[in-house]
């Protein structure tokens, strides 16, 4: 009888402050493994980066490379984090070379009409007697991998095939999903000969794992949190005899000498990198999530100055505080906009408009909790506005009007917003509006670096639009 056992982890998003308890137990593991002489692969699916953290931000992802080699994964696959916040040639940089295997069975570069060269369909590992084929799977949101150069197939087909290539050559498939749990367990149970599935983007916790069919289906939650564990036993002939998953929780802010010296370093390196000065405030740019204000204005305005769109939607709750009086840097930047949320133009009805904008006077929707869809703040906010001028009678809209003429229920206007609406969150009925264009990499805090160094920028804010 042989045991082979298998460390997971999934969504990390770049929440450093349970790295170094992370690593603590991973190699409490390992060492425990090679005294016994049990085999062991130690694999990620997905979403390890969030350019949301600083560090992150500041060295392009570079501190999550350095953290993947000094961990010593043998595989991951990517998410939509790294494949929609970072361009080809900074994953280029990131990947080349790389002591692990990255997999992307379903990803194409759209230019070479073929997978990057740091990229593998799949990868065998000899791990004593045990021969285990693994795969890696992202979730397709095709409008937008499109803006970025890539191409992502559909995952069941190209699971399918894989796994038809690979069955008869190892002892077991693991399958790295960036997909989501429903999508998941409709691979489990389609594709026939995969016996482990290592899900991450939905974020779930399965503290047991997932028996579906002849597949275990395992998750550890998110931004490390948990370590992911399972054991499978195989006979002599490598037949699979039982299996068990558990995922132990994760202590936070442990300090390990080796990880605690990467990320001071990292930390160095971000705050060099984003020093860059932007704009001089002879006085305080305020924000507030519940009435309008100038920041929030200023914003509005660099969505619909971006675009060319001339008119905007977005929340408040995207700045997450004022910015002070004094030098403003890209770190600053940074920490009142950290959201991986792009700008897009969008084509919307006037009553789509009308009814959004009188919703965000209610605090039922301003007060919203969002979780995902890249946002990274704290609550929804009211919407500010750009281009457009709303009367009020009390809490009560009267009249609007777009580029100076009332606002028309059954006419269509190009408006510029941010793809978090898109998905159907927050301000739900903007995303009954046409997709015409997504701006890509450019993610908000890049429109107000642009912006801000406008001359006029703060005193065309500071016109109220809301009368």
């Amino acid at each position: 009888m042989v045991r082979f056992h298998l460390l997971h982890t999934n969504d990390l998003h770049s929440h450093f402050e349970r790295v170094a308890s992370l690593y603590s137990k991973i190699t409490e593991f390992r060492n425990q493994w090679s005294e016994q002489g049990d085999p062991y692969l130690l694999v990620d699916a997905g979403d390890h980066m969030d350019r949301a953290r600083f560090e992150t931000e500041g060295t392009d992802g570079q501190i999550n490379r350095l953290l993947l080699e000094q961990f010593a994964y043998d595989a991951i696959t990517l998410g939509n984090n790294e494949l929609l916040t970072f361009d080809k040639d900074q994953l280029n940089n990131l990947y080349q070379a790389a002591p692990f295997t990255i997999l992307g069975s379903n990803l194409i570069d759209t230019q070479r009409q073929e997978q990057p060269s740091w990229c593998r369909r799949w990868e065998i590992f000899k791990r004593q007697q045990v021969t285990i084929g693994c795969l890696g799977v992202t979730v397709p949101f095709d409008d937008y991998y499109e803006q970025m150069g890539w191409r992502l197939d559909s995952p069941l087909e190209t699971v399918a095939h894989e796994v038809s290539l690979l069955r008869s050559k190892v002892d077991l498939i693991i399958v790295l999903s960036h997909l989501g749990l429903a999508f998941d367990r409709q691979l489990a149970m389609e594709v026939k000969g995969i016996d482990i599935i290592v899900g991450g983007h939905t974020h779930h916790l399965l503290p047991k794992g997932e028996q579906c069919g002849d597949t275990l289906i395992v998750a550890a939650g998110k931004f490390g949190q948990f370590l992911g564990q399972v054991t499978i036993e195989l006979d002599d002939q490598m037949k699979v005899q039982s299996s068990s998953a558990k995922c132990i929780e994760v202590e936070h802010d442990l300090v390990e000498p080796t990880i605690h010296k990467m990320l001071t370093h990292a930390t160095t390196n971000a705050e060099q990198q984003l020093s860059e000065t932007v704009v001089n405030l002879c006085e305080p740019l305020l924000i507030d999530w519940y009435q309008e204000s100038t920041f929030a204005n200023l914003l509005a305005d660099s969505l619909a100055d971006w675009t060319g769109a001339g008119l905007a939607l977005v929340n408040n709750g995207q700045l997450l505080e004022s910015l002070p009086q004094g030098d403003v840097t890209r770190q600053d930047l940074h920490r009142v906009c950290p959201h991986p949320i792009n700008p897009v133009l969008l084509t919307l009805k006037g009553q789509v408009i009308r009814q959004t904008i009188e919703q965000s006077l209610y605090p039922e929707f301003q007060q919203q909790e969002i979780r995902g869809y890249g946002f990274r703040g704290e609550k929804l906010g009211r919407i500010a506005v750009s281009g457009f001028v709303v009367h009020l009678d009390g809490q009560f809209v009267t009249r609007i009007e777009a580029d100076g003429q009332c606002l028309v229920d059954d006419q269509e206007y190009l408006v510029a917003t941010i793809d978090m609406f898109t998905f159907g969150v927050g301000y739900v009925d903007l995303a009954v509006g046409k997709v015409e264009k997504i701006f890509m990499p450019e993610v908000l805090r890049d429109l107000l670096y642009d912006h801000l160094s406008k001359k006029d920028a703060r005193k065309r804010a500071e016109v109220l639009r809301f009368r």
